[in-house]
């Protein structure tokens, strides 16, 4: 699953396969870093959580944004998970 993957469903019109186009082309300019790199880290970030509730991967959204801290803006990561349920553990 990519991190794109949404934005390349098949909408049907031409204004919305555009809006979509540009929606990547605006996530890839925040991007602090290729999409290589977030794809292994939105990968990353799955396989912790993972461990430890049930989440839902085809509605997770990991994206780069700029944000206010401190009255400094700064790069973050902004993810949404939708958790389904928590693991169960032996001790």
């Amino acid at each position: 699953m990519s991190i794109f993957s949404n934005f390349f469903k098949n909408s049907g019109s031409s204004s919305d396969i555009a809006k979509n186009r540009l929606k990547v082309a605006i996530t890839s300019d925040r991007a602090v870093c290729s999409p290589e790199i977030m794809e292994q880290m939105k990968n990353d970030i799955i396989q912790v959580i993972s461990k430890y509730v049930d989440i839902d991967t085809n509605e997770l959204d990991i994206k780069m944004a700029k944000t206010e801290i401190e009255s400094e803006t700064v790069n973050a990561i902004l993810a949404n998970i939708p958790i389904k349920g928590s693991r169960n553990f032996r001790k």
